[in-house]
């Protein structure tokens, strides 16, 4: 996937012109007036003077160079001439200091992200810190409940980790405008806002199955014959063990037991990553496995006509759409400037280079994923709250009782 290189977007003429003349328009906020977080948080302390302008549709050209924030490559290709959503331009200017604490964060991807929103604005500037997104959490609930958090933000590439930060009283309620555009399920309270999601498929060979024989229930895999011998998995891999707690949860420790044992009994291969699982299935040496939907999107980088394809179950864990998430953390002194911040990353430019560089699911439902696939309302994952992906250890402890780990 691409990287980003440090280019400056106010080089940029177009995107110059435009950034300049908000700046001297007072980014088209219309009327003054002092506006509130919408939420009834007594810990808020959301305010600016202005008005945050309602999603609309854009055509490519009246976007922020859109085509410098977006990737390339062969899958890189049928985007939309148009979009609804928020464009960076018609946001208001980010002026002042942010420290963003980031778990994980897709090989750099997220953090090249940032430092290219910083580049955008001359009065800006994000300090970032990373580490694994469990410390991170830990860290942070730890500081705020000894008073104060240097921490202005917290983005993590898991929802577990960011509800353990919100369970634990360390966060702000956002405002309304903020999340509205994105679905529900990606902001199950207040407290945090989905950036990208990630979604459980099944890759499968073409040359094998077509795809309406791929089962659309996760439970048929470990019974079904045509299966003997011929998956893969990694169960050491964070998103399967989250897609075990979600079947865990929701179909109860029985039943995740019993499906663990069945896919053992079914000769399933083991590998050290999900993107071995989708080379694995490309090659022909597997006929399907379990993986994130982005592994298939990498394989086509260096294999555009690979007989691999992508099925998803409905309804159930196997559906599970887990999401990098991001809250702002309580005592903040720049809870306005964080507000507007996230309203960047949540914007069509920054979901336009997240889904095209690193190939997530992006939450804004105008921006279609890469490579043919349905879009993230078109997806039926499990009615579930992602934060509870935060109680692994019973996970953990179970794939160990039935030898999966």
């Amino acid at each position: 996937m691409a990287e980003y290189e440090g280019d400056d977007h106010r080089s940029d003429a177009t995107g110059r012109g435009r950034r300049q003349f908000l700046k001297l328009t007072g980014t088209a906020t219309g009327a003054v007036s002092l506006v509130g977080c919408a939420s009834n948080s007594d810990e808020s302390t959301y305010e600016r003077e202005g008005s945050i302008p309602d999603p609309k549709t854009y055509t490519v050209d009246e976007l922020f160079s859109l085509e410098e924030w977006r990737g390339s490559g062969p899958l890189i290709d049928d985007r939309p001439s148009e979009y609804t959503g928020r464009s960076m331009l018609d946001l208001p200017d980010l002026r002042g200091e942010l420290t963003v604490y980031l778990g994980g964060g897709e090989g750099g991807l997220y953090a090249n992200l940032m430092k290219r929103v910083q580049n955008t604005y001359q009065d800006f500037i994000v300090n970032i810190r990373e580490a694994p997104s469990s410390q991170l959490a830990n860290t942070i609930s730890e500081e705020v409940n000894a008073g104060q958090s240097p921490a202005d933000i917290f983005w993590a590439i898991d929802a577990g980790s960011i509800g353990i930060v919100a369970e634990n009283d360390a966060t702000v309620s956002l405002p309304d405008h903020l999340v509205s555009e994105i679905p529900d399920t990606y902001h199950p309270t207040d407290q945090w806002v989905g950036v990208m999601g990630r979604a459980r498929s099944i890759p499968y060979n073409t040359e094998e199955f077509s795809e309406s024989e791929i089962p659309n229930d996760i439970l048929t895999f470990a019974q079904d014959s045509r299966f003997n011998n011929a998956m893969g998995w990694a169960p050491t891999y964070g998103a399967f063990q989250a897609f075990v707690t979600a079947m865990r949860l929701i179909d109860g420790e029985s039943e995740a037991r019993q499906w663990l044992n069945g896919m053992q009994e079914q000769g399933v291969n083991t590998y050290d990553n999900e993107l071995v699982v989708a080379n694995r299935v490309a090659s022909g040496e597997l006929s399907a496995g379990f993986s994130n939907h982005y592994y298939s999107r990498l394989v086509f980088e260096e294999r555009p006509n690979a007989p691999l394809d992508l099925a998803f179950t409905q309804g159930d864990a196997g559906a599970l759409v887990n999401c990098s998430g991001t809250e702002i953390i309580k005592n903040t002194a720049n809870e306005t400037l964080a507000v507007d911040f996230i309203h960047h990353l949540l914007s069509i430019e920054a979901q336009e280079f997240l889904a095209t560089r690193g190939y997530e699911y992006p939450l804004l439902p105008s921006v279609p994923p890469i490579g043919d696939l349905p879009t993230i309302d078109e997806l039926n994952p499990p009615d579930f709250d992602l934060s509870q992906l935060a109680d692994l250890e019973p996970t953990l402890q179970l794939m160990r009782e039935v030898g999966a780990l």
